[in-house]
């Protein structure tokens, strides 16, 4: 498989964890509050909605597995949201290890809507990750909105990969 994918994914999820450190440094009622300005409502919504994007996109469009449908009201805490990462982790190696025709473009039908995409397995990979670095701009803003500003320190980030060199 594609080393630079695996090394890649590797930054994303360091940067992740700083996030899920931000994350379980708000009180459990900030990370579930909802706020009707903000997309999906809560911190917590968010974050399930980006691990559902992995399991969709990942797993059930590029490794054909059952779609899980992640739902934040079935994520009570931080803790739980990392097991439920842990799953997105978990399909993403799978795909990196079987996921051998990266840019052969096909296109898929949505089993339900009908509408049609045209991927690739490398997109399939990519897709989650580029819209899980877009949500945690929301994730911090709706922090701060929230009263809560994510203070990670010099040189540390959310919104960027943090490569390990």
């Amino acid at each position: 498989m594609n080393h630079d994918l695996r090394v890649f994914y590797g930054w994303v999820r360091r940067s992740r964890e700083i996030l899920f450190g931000y994350c379980a440094s708000l009180p459990p009622e900030i990370y579930l509050r909802e706020h009707p300005d903000f997309a999906f409502g809560s911190i917590r919504n968010l974050h399930a909605h980006v691990a559902d994007c992995y399991l969709w996109w990942v797993g059930t469009v590029g490794l054909g597995q059952p779609p899980t449908g992640i739902r934040g009201s079935e994520v009570p805490d931080v803790a739980t949201m990392r097991a439920v990462f842990a799953q997105a982790d978990a399909v993403v190696e799978e795909a990196l290890q079987t996921f051998n025709q990266l840019d052969r473009v096909y296109e898929w039908t949505h089993p339900v809507r009908g509408w049609k995409a045209r991927v690739s397995q490398r997109w399939l990979l990519l897709h989650p990750i580029t819209h899980e670095f877009h949500h945690k701009g929301q994730i911090t803003a709706l922090g701060r909105v929230l009263g809560y500003p994510a203070v990670l320190g010099p040189g540390v980030d959310t919104d960027l990969v943090n490569p390990e060199f």
